[in-house]
């Protein structure tokens, strides 16, 4: 302005410097940091600021230098850093950019202006300085450093005390000074010499508004180089909801709180600093456009701009966001490639013993310097063991090996993990192995159980978090985690492991982890884990795993294993030989598979004997040749007579001979009882395989064969004993009781293989009865064959008034006996009240007087296992018609989470989808074979009287509850539901079905609103109907002018 240009020019008196330097005239405010802001100066006691009349970057130039905040960025003026108050010091001044001070520049005399505070002049640097300690072991220790026009340099020595210490240490976010360090005890630094003759307070917030005697004024050497010795570490920055130490949103510590970090030039070098100073290995991945939890929270307002090779993000370099705004889209997550993990080691168990941390791939030990119960109880609790009982100094467990990864631990005790306490930097000590610190924790808790299965030894995997037990997703789960967990329980080995079941709770929680074990571990805690992105693992449902006692198979054949010879399977107790009696070319098929030894070419008995081995093992599989190993097959083991002496079952595989097996799948391809067919049948038996399904036992069911890699099912078409019996026989399971037709076990699908076969009853295999051949046949599924052999079991509790307590009872023979008592322990009551949908336990009752008349009873000596899942897997005494007197028949009482039953969707308790209550959950009846014989059961346990209907309701979602109970078979006088005959407990082919529902009568009124209700829709019906008859003609006549 013309008016302003009238001033006289003149360079500004350097008043009052004496008593002050050039940096303390001169400030910036309203800014984000103390490198940008609205330009004031001191004079006169007061402080005043700077028109903006020919205000430019050479000015801003000037300001930066003078303040050590390197160059100007931007010289904003009207008053963008808010409007200031008092005097108006300077105008136009007019710079050239290289003055030592503002006041070097030509301007205005002081305070003549005709400028208001709307026009305040205002600057952006390009650097603020930063600060660091160097060569102490910590960032809380060491020689002190300052970053001033881009150069690191140090502080003298003169004049440096706590005051300053007190400063430096709390900038530092490190706590109080212990020691102001003096004569370069962290050794010499290099480069300029920033500050000396320091005189804080020690109320400052930053050293360098101290004051001293300026900006690179010094009387020093390197030899007088200050340092440090701060009280304690507070972390600079977290990796927070996330799921673990090692993912999550990134946060700094303010000094006051932790703010997030924007993703707004966030870099991956900045990501690998991060996971570097937690221990978490390299960084994965940098997730960003991440919502604030609140929409006001506060963001960090500097941009890191690390290499990716210092120590700590503390030691990145940083700058202001120009404006104090960060550019970004959210908050920026990282996740790094490794989780720390922790171990005791030698101490007998694994919680006691020498502390090891994984970091970085190694195994390493940490330092007994400052270790106590503080610390040890970090790790107990860590490490799911109680509390601490000792903190061991000096390798009390044997010196360790590799790193020492920490030392100097200050940890307060309520810290999640070892490596979230406060100590020095991760393999920053002077300790030998001698020092290895060790614990001795109050006790172990179990930090993996299998819930909700048959026992101990089967169900959904759930991990220990501390306070509560989290299920396990059944994302990238695998074989190998699950070996691990069944060991771990004394559960032999995985026999199956079972995805998309559903969670207890919608909410339920899910464990953030993927373990990665090998399966050679000891226990899943020492699996290699790794956190699931963004915490989330991705998954379908929860896992289950079934375990199984048996844990090896092998062919022994002159001492050797071999793919010939005796069969032998490894249980706790050792290699058991197993009994010919039932092993067929099944069984034989699936042991030739699983070794890698081809396919069964024979069976021969006792072939391979070797005399003084142990007790042959009397268990029975009932494989259907399709299994992938042995121990996934069906067992028996109740009721078993011991095996005759030399008579094991023995296997002779086709191992490499792939001639042979072409020559016998072209066999095949014959019909059956051809003279080709008859003459491969010693070599080629195992290519086609037998299995009876939907019964609920080995040995009842629809009656299907595996052909050219189809199962198949058989024709009902001239079906009877005679057949059923060469099926029975071939399986293994006695003599057949009963021919059942009608697809009486359900409608298989797929070919239908047979049809008017017509056995003598002799036959060694179904396929060789006259038959119209492979695949020829009139009939439809609804015509499906089935049998009932006499080693068909079940089980049942008989009491007149209750539902799980009463006189067990197995069903043999075709006839329902008794058991005996003797010794039945807590395992095999377990295994019962189990099988029974009864709760998890049970007592024997031995004061119910005896019941009157005859009855089998059947068995005797019942000693069942952790792993068995069901009482026909548990050894006993031989079948007999009378075990034991009739006061040793067991009479029980089980006890735990009894089934529940309720109708729900209806429009009364008496009418709905019926739902069980079982294992913590609700779930549906498949409604295939639902009949009003099984609607009859529901309605009376419902109290509800007799059954009217046997609906079906359309499955809401797949997989969205537990479908309990398929294929029931009431005779409708049943006291509970989950009394008749099924496929057992969660075990059901239901994917094309609706749920069962039942309408009772003891909704009369419901049935009369409901019939009153149709009734009323008819009459609505005749009105609408008669409206818009009317309304038409109405129209029409309307239309052609009437």
């Amino acid at each position: 302005m013309a008016s302003r240009a009238s001033f006289p020019l003149a360079r500004a008196v350097n008043v009052g410097a004496a008593a002050f330097s050039d940096k303390e005239k001169l400030r910036l405010r309203g800014g984000d940091s103390e490198c940008s802001g609205r330009v004031e100066v001191w004079h006169e006691g007061t402080w005043g600021t700077v028109c903006d009349d020919s205000w430019s970057l050479a000015e801003a130039e000037v300001v930066c230098q003078q303040l050590g905040c390197g160059s100007a960025l931007e010289a904003p003026g009207k008053a963008a850093f808010g409007p200031g108050n008092g005097s108006i010091w300077l105008d136009e001044v007019q710079c050239r950019g290289r003055e030592p001070s503002l006041w070097a520049c030509a301007a205005t005399p002081w305070g003549q202006s005709d400028c208001k505070h709307e026009e305040d002049a205002g600057v952006r640097c390009s650097e603020t300085p930063q600060l660091r300690l160097v060569d102490g072991g910590s960032r809380c220790a060491g020689r002190v450093e300052i970053l001033h026009q881009h150069s690191w340099g140090t502080v003298c020595d003169f004049s440096w005390d706590l005051n300053d210490a007190h400063v430096v240490c709390r900038q530092m976010g490190c706590g109080e000074a212990l020691n102001a360090v003096h004569e370069a005890l962290f050794g010499e630094g290099s480069g300029p010499i920033w500050l000396d003759d320091l005189k804080c307070t020690g109320k400052e917030s930053h050293v360098w508004k101290c004051p001293s005697l300026g900006w690179g004024q010094h009387h020093c050497t390197h030899k007088l180089d200050a340092g440090v010795i701060c009280s304690g570490m507070a972390r600079f920055v977290r990796l927070d909801g996330g799921g673990g130490p090692c993912s999550g949103r990134v946060e700094v510590n303010s000094g006051g709180g932790w703010i997030p970090v924007s993703d707004g030039n966030f870099t991956f070098p900045v990501a690998q600093v991060i996971c570097a100073e937690l221990g978490c290995g390299k960084a994965a991945r940098v997730l960003g456009n991440l919502p604030f939890r609140e929409d006001s929270e506060q963001v960090w307002v500097e941009e890191f701009q690390c290499k990716g090779q210092e120590p700590e993000l503390w030691f990145c370099p940083r700058v202001p966001y120009p404006g104090g705004r960060c550019p970004q889209s959210g908050a920026v997550q990282v996740v790094c490639s490794e989780t720390p993990q922790l171990r005791l080691v030698d101490g007998g168990s694994r919680c006691a013993g020498r502390v090891e941390i994984l970091h970085q791939h190694s195994w390493g030990t940490v330092c007994h310097n400052s270790w106590d119960l503080n610390d040890a109880n970090v790790v107990c609790r860590q490490m799911n063991c109680g509390v601490a009982f000792n903190a061991l100094l000096y390798a009390q467990f044997g010196e360790g090996s590799g790193p020492i990864w920490l030392t100097d631990m200050a940890c307060t005790g309520e810290e999640d993990s070892l490596w979230n306490c406060p100590a020095l930097v991760w393999e920053k000590n002077n300790c030998g192995h001698s020092k290895d610190a060790g614990v001795i924790c109050s006790g172990m808790v179990r930090f993996v159980h299998l819930v909700g299965g048959h026992g101990p030894c089967s169900g959904q995997v759930e991990v220990n978090s501390g306070g509560e037990w989290i299920p396990v997703s059944d994302g990238n789960f695998t074989l190998p985690t699950a070996q691990v967990i069944c060991a771990e329980l004394g559960c032999g080995k995985a026999a199956s492991v079972l995805g998309n079941l559903p969670f207890r709770e919608d909410s339920e929680q899910v464990w953030a982890e993927e373990f990665q074990c090998k399966g050679q571990e000891l226990e899943l805690w020492f699996c290699p884990r790794v956190p699931c992105p963004e915490g989330r693992c991705p998954h379908r449902g929860t896992v289950q795993v079934v375990c199984s006692g048996y844990t090896d198979v092998r062919l022994m054949k002159n001492g050797s294993s071999q793919c010939e010879g005796q069969v032998e399977m490894k249980t706790s107790g050792g290699w058991r030989t197993l009994c010919a009696s039932h092993w067929n070319m099944a069984n034989a098929n699936v042991v030739c598979r699983q070794l890698g030894c081809g396919v069964a070419i024979s069976t021969p008995k006792g072939a391979y004997f070797v005399e003084g081995g142990d007790e042959i093992w009397r268990d029975r599989f009932h494989c259907s040749g399709s299994e992938s190993f042995l121990w996934n097959c069906p067992v028996t083991a109740l009721g078993v007579p011991a095996c005759a002496h030399g008579n094991t079952a023995s296997v002779v595989c086709s191992g490499n001979q792939t001639q042979l097996l072409l020559q016998c799948n072209d066999s095949w391809s014959d019909p059956a009882g051809s003279a080709a067919s008859e003459g491969h049948n010693a070599n080629c038996s195992g290519d086609r395989q037998l299995r009876l399904v939907d019964g609920g036992s080995p040995c009842a069911g629809r009656v299907e064969i595996l052909q050219q890699g189809s199962w198949g099912s058989i024709c009902d078409d001239s079906w009877d004993l005679s057949d059923a019996h060469v099926v029975c026989r071939q399986l293994g399971c006695g003599v057949a009781l009963e021919a059942t037709i009608s697809a009486h076990f359900g409608e298989g699908s797929g070919p239908i293989w047979l049809d008017e076969v017509n056995c003598t009853g002799e036959e060694t295999h179904v396929w060789q009865c006259p038959s119209q051949g492979w695949g020829q046949h009139n009939c439809s599924h609804k015509d499906d064959a089935g049998v009932i052999c006499s080693e068909f079991l079940a089980l049942r509790l008989v009491s007149k008034d209750q539902e799980c307590a009463g006189w067990l009872e197995v069903f043999y023979n075709n006839t329902w006996g008794s058991v005996c008592h003797r010794p039945m322990e807590a395992v095999t009551l377990s295994v019962i009240c189990r099988q029974l949908g009864c709760g998890d336990s049970g007592t024997l009752d031995f004061l119910v007087p005896s019941r009157e008349g005859s009855r089998p009873r059947w068995v005797d000596g019942i000693r069942c296992r952790e792993t068995d899942t069901s009482l026909w897997q548990c050894p006993s005494e031989p079948w007999k018609h009378q075990s034991c007197p009739s006061n040793e028949e067991a009479h029980i009482t089980c006890t735990g989470d009894l089934p529940q039953l309720r109708l729900v969707d209806g429009s009364s308790r008496c009418a709905g989808k019926v739902e069980i209550l079982h294992q913590h959950s609700w779930g549906t009846v498949c409604g295939d074979s639902w009949d009003l014989k099984d609607s009859q059961v529901v309605c009376r346990q419902m109290g509800c009287g007799e059954a009217f209907n046997a609906w079906l309701y359309a499955q809401v979602e797949e997989g969205s509850r537990p479908i309990w109970l398929t294929q029931l078979a009431c005779t409708g006088e049943e006291a509970y539901l989950w009394n008749c005959p099924s496929l057992g407990w969660g075990k059901n082919k239901c994917e094309p079905y609706d749920d069962a529902g039942v309408i009772c009568s003891g909704i009369k009124y419901f049935l009369f609103f409901l019939s009153n209700f149709f009734f009323l829709n008819f009459l609505l019906w005749v009105v609408q109907n008669i409206t818009n008859f009317l309304t038409y003609h109405i129209r029409h006549f309307d239309s052609s002018g009437l």
